[in-house]
């Protein structure tokens, strides 16, 4: 029992407490937080926390406080050696207040470092009654003796630390499964619907469906948001791998430091909390295909190696020499100038050169007008569903609205706009006012095409959707719209592309 709840550490304790039920990914900077509490309310100069690795038979130094603590970082110690060792393999704590005559103190480490060490406390850090490190506190202020009270405050700051440790290993478990099942689900589920009208992007599928069938990389180009891993996946889905695997990364969103480690993998012990074997991406897409998206985004270093696994088909997991094979399909896409980037020395030439096998530019949204009729419409299905709303459509000043907008965002600003509208809208139909884009007046289109031919593109698109509702009857259609029939006529003539043929057929039809 504590001869004295000490106010000051009872709240530490709490906060501490709180910290590690709500932040597992943050192991590192945890720990820290948690000897850096336990050195100043046991009044301790220095510290360290050190993990036990049972594959070496080592302790390690995790973290190390005070004016030599990257030295010490830079040791191991043997299970059983030195008093860090022998409070591991004991499993038991132990105050030594004369470290100069105590025979388990090992000096040549102090004696490199070059820092005195006159008393220590050291006590293991336990789950589920095994050892998996250990907290030490050096030399108490004031030339005093750690007492049995400082123990037992320490051997509970040790047990939040291995709690922290514990949950850190959980949730970086079930991460991992998470992924590894999340690569393994390769269903059509798993997949978006591509939306595709336009002959731009006609053109593009045609190509893809021949690209499919190799197993060349493909490099896939385009602005941000133009759905460059929907194309990615229609490559997959049309290739022979289609069966196997689609495992998908981002390589502008991971840390570089775990970017390596998700891409390869890692063997237990590679570093701190690496607890067990774990497969990388590229593991995971054995047989199949990896998606790296934002290749821009990926470090120089990591280049190397990306560029030995599409050369010879090896890599080696972090902290192994063991070489892997796999047989995985690279597709790649950024939405950088990856030119200017190999002449700036910023991406490798040979990675470039072997990425770009097969190049693909995706176009942006407004080079490709006849798309955002049909994939408005697709949105507001999703929409309106998740939102419990029942909107007939776009009215014709919205439609309007969405042809002559340059669309900077692309795919992306669409869907989350018609996701607005959604939330926002009242009426029968999605008005102009609910389209809350980056400029409430249509924009200057930019790539060629000017405000003409998007208002051409919603003609064709107004009529024809009023001459379907109405079974292609130009009369009813006439009707429907409030202008003359000759008038429509002519429009339909006009447009041409609207299908004469249903048309004519009625009138045919009509006539006998």
């Amino acid at each position: 029992m504590l001869s004295k709840i000490d106010l000051q550490k009872f709240n530490t304790l709490i906060e501490i407490n709180a910290l590690i039920n709500t932040n597992y990914a943050g192991i590192h900077s945890l720990l820290t937080r948690i000897l850096e509490s336990a050195t100043r309310l046991s009044l301790g100069e220095a510290s360290s926390l050190l993990l036990v690795n049972r594959e070496t038979q080592e302790l390690y130094f995790e973290i190390a406080l005070g004016s030599k603590g990257a030295e010490v970082k830079k040791f191991t110690v043997k299970l059983g050696e030195g008093i860090a060792g022998w409070v591991a393999a004991h499993n038991k704590s132990l105050i030594v207040n004369d470290v100069v005559s105590e025979k388990r103190h090992l000096k040549d480490i102090a004696k490199q470092v070059g820092y005195p060490s006159h008393t220590m406390i050291a006590v293991p850090m336990r789950i589920k009654d095994e050892c998996i490190g250990v907290i030490e506190i050096l030399n108490k202020k004031g030339n005093k003796a750690f007492t049995q009270e400082d123990l037992e405050w320490l051997e509970i700051f040790a047990n939040q630390a291995a709690l922290a440790v514990q949950n850190a290993r959980s949730f970086e478990k079930a991460q991992g499964e998470i992924k590894s099942l999340k690569a393994k689900l390769h269903t059509d589920t798993g997949y978006h619907t591509l939306i595709a009208k336009s002959p731009l992007i006609l053109e593009k599928l045609d190509i893809i469906d021949r690209v499919a069938k190799t197993d060349s990389s493909v490099l896939l180009l385009g602005e941000s948001g133009v759905g460059k891993e929907l194309f990615a996946e229609q490559i997959h889905l049309h290739s022979p791998r289609s069966k196997k695997a689609f495992v998908r990364v981002n390589c502008a969103a991971l840390p570089e430091g775990l970017l390596e480690s998700e891409l390869f993998g890692h063997v237990k012990g590679a570093f701190t909390n690496a607890v067990q074997n774990r497969p990388g991406r590229f593991e995971l897409a054995d047989g199949g295909t990896i998606f790296l998206d934002e290749i821009g985004d990926l470090p120089l270093a990591l280049q190397v190696k990306l560029l030995r696994v599409i050369q010879q088909k090896t890599f080696e997991k972090v902290g192994s020499d063991i070489s892997v094979t796999v047989d995985t399909r690279i597709l790649a896409a950024t939405n950088k100038d990856i030119d200017a980037m190999v002449e700036r020395g910023e991406f490798r030439s040979d990675l470039y050169y072997r990425l770009n096998v097969l190049p693909i530019y995706i176009p942006p949204l407004r080079q490709r007008p006849e798309d955002i009729p049909e994939l408005a419409n697709f949105f507001l299905k999703k929409y309106q569903a998740e939102t419990k709303k029942n909107f007939e459509g776009f009215s014709g000043e919205a439609m309007e609205f969405m042809l002559s907008y340059a669309w900077p965002g692309n795919i992306r600003e669409l869907q989350n706009s018609v996701e607005r509208a959604c939330v926002i809208g009242k009426g029968a139909r999605i008005q102009r006012e609910d389209m809350v884009l980056r400029a409430q007046a249509p924009s200057v289109p930019q790539g060629g095409r000017d405000l003409k031919s998007a208002i051409t593109a919603f003609k064709l698109h107004y009529i024809r959707q009023a001459l379907e509702e109405n079974g292609w009857n130009q009369t009813e259609t006439a009707k429907a719209l409030g202008i003359q029939r000759t008038y429509l006529s002519r429009l339909v003539k006009e447009l041409g592309a609207l299908g004469q043929k249903p048309v004519e057929q009625h009138e045919n039809r009509r006539r006998r």
